[in-house]
């Protein structure tokens, strides 16, 4: 296989090597996105694979080849999740030795998944970047095989091999979502489709703190960005890669980026309307529909691929926060309050009457700053149904006289 580049071709091989190991993911038709968004939309469920994510097609074609050239060294690679699983499973399947380096605040369940499949964990580095050199370096002193997530041909290829099953699985689909990270999963997804069929559009999704790959097509060359926190954490790529980036370059029809928001609320949406657990990343497909960022799919077949539910508790737990405060099902109320016995019990009182529910009350009498002396801030954390509510909710209070200090859900006014 060439190293500059990914063909049809090698899809199609790579599809026959992984056959017997990879059973397809579904993509099922989903009812309530098809009324909620006005197109007919499948998802390709990446997320049922047993290590959880799509990386198991790329890791599988790699290792499957190394591990018929019985090559004896073993192979290392660095991740903060997906790919550490996936590598560390097929490289034990395989026979070979994997030594997988991982951030040192990577959650432990990650870390402990890792090694059940077979993987030695190395913690170094406080972010995947410093794990990224960590395990070039150890490649190069201990002569490991260094397998890397997405600019490799053979990672490419395997992970392309989502696009065949597509095909297969629905060969009139319109258009393709797919997430973006470093690319690899987008190229040689591209390639397969673009290969049959270029009338089927492929659309590259992107968080917006840390588009990478967008701004590197802009450029026409890979551009590195300064780190960012995103809920998008699997695709949160500084440096996307110089392979992935030269065949989207020829196959991609468009990117377009979500927001924190877009994402929360649709991770939350996903895992109500369809019962399933999608990480940050693999949300973002949804997320971009849902915002209505993708035109033109009004009545069209549409593909969201859902490319991994791996996803620490806790982050879920907060993402779904986020997600009802995004959807208007959660919001934030500070009142000023006369500081007299029962003003407290009447706010409350209204609030009940408007038919919401409270779930924290914060009462502060010492530190609000600003506030007249006689007077006291109440902060109301409030379980509402949605943006017209807390819109009813809010004038109510006003005209029942309350100074409401902050936009209810948003952060305080200036």
């Amino acid at each position: 296989m060439s190293e500059e580049t990914v063909r049809f071709e090698d899809v199609e091989a790579a599809r026959e090597r992984i056959r017997q190991y990879i059973s397809p993911s579904p993509c099922p038709y989903s009812e309530l996105f098809s009324q909620r968004f006005g197109c007919r939309v499948y998802l390709k469920a990446e997320n049922l694979h047993l290590t959880g994510s799509f990386k198991e097609r790329g890791a599988c074609n790699k290792l499957v080849q190394v591990s018929q050239a019985k090559q004896g060294r073993g192979v290392i690679a660095a991740s903060a999740g997906n790919h550490a699983q996936a590598v560390a499973l097929y490289a034990t399947k395989f026979g070979i030795p994997s030594k997988i380096v991982m951030p040192l605040g990577t959650p432990l369940v990650k870390v402990t998944r890792t090694k059940n499949f077979g993987g030695e964990v190395v913690l170094e580095g406080t972010n995947f970047d410093d794990a990224f050199d960590h395990a070039q370096k150890l490649a190069a002193e201990e002569d490991l095989l260094f397998v890397h997530p997405f600019n490799d041909p053979d990672i490419v290829a395997g992970q392309g091999t989502l696009g065949l099953e597509l095909l297969e699985q629905n060969p009139y689909l319109d258009t393709v979502l797919i997430p973006i990270g470093g690319g690899g999963l987008a190229a040689g997804t591209a390639v397969a489709i673009k290969e049959t069929n270029p009338k089927i559009r492929v659309i590259g999704i992107e968080a917006e703190l840390i588009a990478g790959m967008k701004a590197s097509l802009s450029a026409k060359s890979v551009v590195e960005l300064p780190p960012a926190t995103t809920l998008c954490d699997g695709i949160a790529v500084r440096r996307v890669g110089e392979l992935p980036r030269a065949l989207l370059e020829r196959y991609i029809d468009d990117i377009v980026t979500v927001s924190e928001e877009e994402v929360a609320g649709a991770v939350l949406e996903i895992l109500e309307t369809e019962k399933m657990i999608a990480e940050g990343a693999a949300a973002t497909t949804i997320a971009a529909l849902a915002a209505k960022k993708v035109p033109g799919v009004e009545g069209k077949r549409v593909c969201a691929v859902i490319s991994g539910g791996n996803m620490d508790v806790n982050v879920l737990a907060r993402i779904i926060e986020r997600g009802l405060v995004a959807t208007g099902r959660m919001c934030r109320m500070d009142l000023e309050l006369d500081d007299t016995p029962g003003a407290l019990a009447d706010a409350l009182t209204c609030i009940a009457e408007l038919q919401a529910n409270v779930l924290e009350i914060h009462h502060n009498r010492t530190f609000a700053e600003g506030t007249p002396v006689g007077k006291t801030n109440v902060e109301l954390k409030l379980e509402t149904r949605g943006a017209d509510h807390i819109e009813q909710m809010t004038e109510r209070m006003r005209e029942r006289g309350y100074r409401i200090l902050n936009r209810p859900g948003g952060e305080p006014k200036s």
